[in-house]
């Protein structure tokens, strides 16, 4: 690879002139789908891509060779990890209930309030921006846990959230979450929806404002989002108002549904059927909508995310660790339904996540030949596009943006490989990613990331965890210590001054 002339181009901003990038491999895009290049090359100039192929006719200001790697279209992730990463306290802890992911009724009396300070909240979104940088992410749609919130987010974190956005350079649709209701424990596994509705309609409000506030700044880099915050959280009302919102502001929903026992269970109890059948009644569904994770998602409730053109986002990782898959990924497509890509958990490694994905997926069908890598790959590039109606994004053709990600192939941990889709599907990493463009901005370059040293903020990120795990027991049933909550996987010895 040119280090040398890719150490030349300043972190977190756009060259100037014409930039030609070549590597052993291109992941271009034609007659209807994407296709390989060997040895291809892709010019950008301002934001766009305008030339993808052989031996571009035109001057450029600046050649760039990555040598043994794949430039490909950075991936979208629809459900983004953009907090510090609490499902890893449920990974070995259980069950859920007892361990914290509800509030006790005891905490809700006394007056549920922000765990983390105003700072903190801040600061966990810029770093957790890095972390999508870092592993090719080049689009993002932030979601954070509720469990340690007052109610839901605020708007002075996510003005904070779009200008980290502008800061770092990653691509972004969002708003703040807003719920109408949450769940209480009210004794063992004993658990009931509250409703407070007019403070969900406040934050609807909330996150109108800020939609209308910050779309198209940072040169378009920040988008809107509707984000209710799962299904069972939101009353009926709620959701249309939310669907009309949507049709003015010209924008995407999503809506977390049909992802595990406890929504079912209490969406049976309150509407008498699934989440997506309700919704159908209601008129709701709709290709507005973006709907994580489908896990539980019945064949009625796959057939009418087909009929209606909802997208689902696919978290192979944080459904694995919990024990559920998409039943299954090659079953939707056979649909027709939509598949797009998310992370939600940490690390944000979507070529983890891709893996999973198609593990899970063979697994499910007890066949191998129904799911191929290119067609994980897709969905985390093309799918993710489609569902955000964006046919500018996913994809390195003349005329889109120039979101890239370049994926170093000669990792010592990396067969041989065949082809460079199926080596880093099969065995790589987030950390083979060697740059990413955005916009045709150099947002990160050999792991360097414009607006933040990662170094620095991993060790404030650990601090920041810890001492939310020490405010556990407030809001976790009986209030027993941390060390009863989450006991170690081995008993601990040693000097912990040491």
């Amino acid at each position: 690879m040119s280090e040398d002339m890719l150490e030349t181009l300043a972190l977190g901003k756009r060259p100037d002139g014409r930039t030609l990038l070549t590597a052993a491999w291109v992941l271009g895009h034609g007659e209807g789908g994407h296709r390989l290049l060997r040895n291809g090359e892709v010019v950008i100039e301002g934001g766009a891509v305008l030339f993808v192929g052989h031996r571009f006719p035109g001057e450029v200001a600046r050649r760039i060779d990555f040598g043994n790697a794949l430039i490909s279209p950075g991936f979208i992730d629809l459900d983004a990890l953009s907090d510090l990463d609490t499902t890893i306290l449920g990974i070995d802890h259980h069950p859920g209930w007892a361990k914290g992911r509800v509030w006790p009724r005891s905490y809700v009396e006394a007056g549920p309030y922000e765990m983390y300070s105003p700072d903190e909240l801040v600061f966990q979104k810029r770093f957790a921006f890095g972390q999508l940088l870092l592993n090719g992410i080049t689009t993002a749609a932030p979601i954070a846990s509720l469990f340690y919130r007052e109610w839901g987010e605020t708007v002075a974190e996510f003005d904070a959230a779009a200008s980290a956005a502008g800061d770092l350079g990653l691509r972004v649709y969002l708003s703040p979450a807003y719920r109408s209701g949450g769940m209480v424990l009210d004794g063992p596994g004993q658990m009931s929806p509250v409703f407070d509705e007019e403070r969900g309609f406040a934050g609807l409000k909330d996150a109108i404002d800020f939609i209308g506030r910050q779309t198209g700044r940072f040169g378009d880099l920040v988008r809107g989002l509707l984000v209710p915050d799962r299904v069972e959280t939101c009353t009926a009302e709620l959701l249309r108002r939310t669907d009309a919102a949507a049709r003015d502001l010209g924008c995407r929903i999503r809506l977390h549904m049909a992802q595990g026992s406890m929504e079912v269970d209490t969406v049976a109890r309150l509407h008498g059927s699934t989440a997506p059948a309700w919704l159908a009644r209601s008129g709701l569904l709709s290709d507005r909508l973006i709907a994580p994770h489908a896990t539980n998602a019945t064949e009625e409730d796959l057939d009418l995310y087909a009929e209606h053109g909802v997208s689902i986002v696919h978290c192979p990782l944080v459904s694995a660790r919990g024990g559920s898959t998409l039943n299954s990924f090659s079953k939707c497509r056979q649909r027709g339904v939509n598949i797009a890509m998310g992370t939600d958990t940490a690390p944000a490694d979507m070529l983890m996540n891709l893996l999973i994905g198609l593990i899970t997926c063979r697994i499910d069908d007890r066949a191998s030949d129904r799911v191929r890598c290119a067609d994980l790959f897709d969905a985390a590039t093309l799918g993710g596009a489609r569902a955000l109606g964006r046919d500018d994004l996913g994809r390195l053709a003349p005329g889109a943006r120039a979101d890239i990600a370049v994926f170093g192939l000669d990792d010592a941990v990396m067969t041989p490989s065949i082809d460079p889709i199926t080596t880093l599907v099969t065995g790589g990493s987030g950390k083979v990613t060697q740059a990413v463009f955005v916009d045709g901005r150099l947002s990160m370059r050999h792991g360097e990331v414009a607006g933040i040293d990662m170094k620095v903020a991993r060790r404030r990120a650990q601090a920041q965890f810890d001492r939310l795990v020490a405010k556990y027991p407030e809001r976790s049933w009986g209030h027993p210590p941390v060390s009863e909550i989450f006991p170690p996987s081995y008993p601990i010895e040693g000097d912990p001054h040491g």
